[in-house]
């Protein structure tokens, strides 16, 4: 084999793997932008870039092979627009599971008297309360302690493996009866997170509406607010050590109803 033929060999081998490798990041960029934490904004978006190379190349090698490139056609565009709709509604999934920490951080925060405490939030945009944005935190902390990027990637690899590149979408009927039960979990376990504290709470509020109606001389409304607050930290602080069972609990849930997705 001379040097010339030699030479496009290895042309034709660097085209492929570029093109596997774009292929791939179409799917990993669409989820890195969708799911939480990473696709914020205070994340800056070169840096989502590089991550979604680096998981590119290296899963490329060990998934299903990408379909020949014949130019931008139609049936190439379907391919992209799939390929985006699937690595959205991974990200999304996974997104909706933050969004329940931080509707149960409003919950808390109305009972504690912190609704009024909005700040800047980076991580979703616009401005929010302070204890959302800690439950929030809270989420990504567990997140990453529990191994769960590990498990997201291998969600990803699962749905290359269940739906190639190239492939039709399943059908859209299973996905519209999956979205209902799944978004009802994710109500219940913010619901479930936020109900302790805030039942708690609303007994405090009520025994001081007992005692400013008993005794309006003590004044027990202005006291109410500052013991309400102190006592609402005293118990968020003992709600944080026993989270991580209902959290991991809705951390299974997404990435079932994703594998369903995907499958």
């Amino acid at each position: 084999m001379d040097s010339a033929t030699q030479m496009a060999i290895d042309g034709q081998q660097a085209f492929a793997i570029i093109g596997s490798t774009l292929w791939t990041m179409l799917r990993i960029g669409a989820m890195l932008m969708a799911m939480p934490l990473i696709g914020t904004r205070a994340v800056p978006a070169r840096v989502r870039a590089l991550l979604a190379i680096a998981l590119a190349v290296a899963l490329a090698p060990i998934l299903p092979p990408v379909p020949v490139w014949n130019g931008f056609d139609a049936a190439t565009v379907l391919s992209v627009a799939r390929e985006l709709a699937i690595g959205i509604a991974i990200g999304f999934v996974l997104r909706l599971v933050f969004e329940a920490g931080a509707i149960a951080g409003e919950m808390v925060a109305q009972g504690t008297g912190l609704a009024f405490a909005q700040m800047n939030d980076p991580l979703r945009g616009g401005s929010s309360g302070v204890i959302g944005q800690w439950f929030y935190l809270l989420f990504g902390l567990l997140f990453f302690t529990a191994n769960g990027h590990l498990a997201l990637i291998s969600l990803l690899v699962e749905s290359y493996k269940a739906l190639p590149i190239g492939i039709a979408l399943p059908d859209p009927q299973a996905l519209a009866a999956l979205a209902p039960s799944f978004v009802m979990q994710v109500f219940r376990g913010a619901l479930s997170l936020a109900l302790p504290l805030t039942v708690a709470m609303l007994a405090v509020n009520l025994a001081f509406g007992v005692l400013a109606r008993a005794a309006p001389a003590l004044n027990p409304i202005q006291l109410g607010l500052p013991v309400a607050l102190l006592l609402g930290m005293f118990l968020l602080t003992l709600l944080a050590g026993e989270m991580a069972p209902p959290v991991q609990r809705l951390f299974n849930a997404a990435f079932d109803a994703a594998r369903q997705a995907t499958h």
